[in-house]
């Protein structure tokens, strides 16, 4: 199971660099297994040109490595935090994707202006606040995902799958490293469009709640019709 589970995470690292969501080593996927306990994730500092699913490191809980020399990412600790406060995800995405990283930089949350952003996230993507200088001195990643959480408050995570960091970036999950990586295209996507919104109309419009309603309904959830139906369904 685990090493299916490193391949998964070794082919959603790539599709970052494919979709163009990282620059050098700024970035990185994860994937979490709960029968096991263990999380698989980028090693440090390891490019994406030379990453090989080999090169993926396990860690417990803890974020102690169980197998691989590899150092994991830095952003492990962050990592652990989410998947232990948020059972039903099982992949988390962390870039600084440029469009997504101004409006975290800018602390600005990325308001709803269209049917496109309506389809992907069930309302506006929310902004952290600040780390204190304490959080920052006592443990800068564990905190990190201590105000993501806080951030998202009594949100499903599933429905909004996204948060920006203040001054940092964006991270965003899924049930899978696969629809994690998914939700950091989109969420670039929107980002850029939010920001051309603003660039052409400052005050921006936002879309009316029954229009962000019905496109995300129709994508998620118990009535969602968009799409084709999975196998084993009424055709």
């Amino acid at each position: 199971m685990t090493g299916k589970l490193k391949e998964k995470v070794w082919a959603a690292n790539c599709g970052l660099v494919k979709h163009g969501l990282v620059f050098l080593t700024w970035g990185n996927v994860s994937g979490f297994d709960s029968d096991s306990g263990l999380m698989a994730i980028k090693p440090s500092g390891v490019s994406f040109e030379e990453l090989k699913s080999r090169d993926i490191v396990l860690v417990d809980k803890r974020g102690r490595a169980v197998e691989n020399r590899l150092k994991p990412s830095s952003d492990t600790p962050t990592h652990l935090v989410l998947y232990e406060r948020f059972k039903d995800i099982g992949g988390i995405v962390h870039t600084h994707s440029p469009y997504a990283t101004m409006f975290a930089q800018a602390e600005m949350p990325i308001p709803v202006f269209g049917t496109t952003h309506a389809d992907c996230f069930a309302g506006e993507v929310p902004v952290t606040r600040r780390l204190t200088e304490d959080e920052v001195r006592e443990d800068y990643e564990g905190h990190t995902g201590q105000v993501l959480i806080e951030t998202l408050g009594d949100r499903n995570p599933l429905e909004m799958p996204a948060v920006l960091f203040a001054g940092h970036g964006p991270f965003c999950w899924g049930r899978t490293p696969e629809k994690a990586l998914e939700n950091a295209v989109a969420l670039e996507a929107v980002a850029r469009m939010a920001w051309g919104t603003l660039a052409l109309r400052p005050e921006g419009v936002s879309l009316p709640g029954y229009l962000l309603d019905k496109h995300y309904k129709r994508k998620h959830g118990p009535g969602a019709y968009y799409g084709q139906p999975k196998k084993g369904e009424d055709q």
